[in-house]
């Protein structure tokens, strides 16, 4: 059954008040939709929510399509935000726009493309789905962790994504600013990339929280080329 916008807007919105836990209800009169009943009589016919005395609950098929549409949504804002740069005045009401076209399967590609991002741009959690869980990779991403680079490959920085302001401050120094221009040197013992005209080293859990707005079509994210080379039948090179 196809939900409505206006359905899908709502248990989403659910989900977030729930915290995703099934049986967990809330009173629909902290709802938008004590306004609009018959949204949630159509999700209850459909059988995502459970309603009774005045309040709402999840079922564990509302769970899972609720974290699906927060999903869809979120991977809607990073394309935005990343790839087409919407600005944030417009940001949220694209998106809310945007996440209802986005079908199941289409946002795994969307994912692929943009890295797997891990976070919205305003910070909230994005749901794994299966091309997160089984590590899927694109052929030509447009988004990529920096450390998920090989020498060589760059772009400019989309975003830096960390909780840690000690590391968030140690690349606002460096000039680590999302716009700025970087390229990969190497990546192991530690990932060495040069921002304007200084190297910088930094360690796996930095490496992993910028992001990557890759540039040009050669562009590849690491392992790529050793895998084509496997493909084709040639040796790997040993260091």
């Amino acid at each position: 059954m196809e939900l409505t916008e206006k359905a899908e807007e709502t248990l989403e919105l659910l989900f977030l008040t729930t915290r995703g836990e099934p049986g967990l209800a809330v009173a629909a009169s902290d709802l938008p939709t004590q306004e609009a009943p018959e949204v949630v009589d159509e999700l209850v016919r459909a059988g995502l929510v459970l309603r009774q005395d005045g309040r709402l609950a999840l079922t564990e098929s509302g769970r899972a399509e609720g974290e699906g549409v927060l999903r869809r949504h979120c991977l809607a804002e990073r394309l935005l935000a990343d790839v087409l740069d919407v600005g944030e005045e417009l940001l949220h009401q694209a998106a809310c726009r945007f996440e209802h076209i986005i079908r199941k399967g289409i946002d795994d590609r969307i994912c692929t493309l943009l890295g797997h991002p891990r976070f919205c741009p305003h910070g909230t959690p994005i749901p794994p789905g299966p091309c997160c869980l089984e590590n899927r990779d694109a052929a030509h991403r447009v988004v990529a962790p920096l450390s998920g680079l090989e020498p060589g490959a760059g772009g400019r920085i989309a975003y830096i994504h960390t909780k840690e302001r000690a590391n968030l401050e140690k690349l606002i120094a460096m000039g680590a600013l999302p716009g700025a221009e970087v390229r990969v040197i190497q990546t192991f013992p530690s990932y060495v990339f040069e921002v304007g005209h200084a190297q910088v080293a930094v360690d796996r859990q930095i490496a992993d929280s910028i992001y990557v707005r890759l540039e040009g079509t050669g562009v590849q994210p690491a392992g790529w080329r050793r895998r084509l080379r496997l493909r084709r039948g040639d040796r790997p090179r040993t260091r």
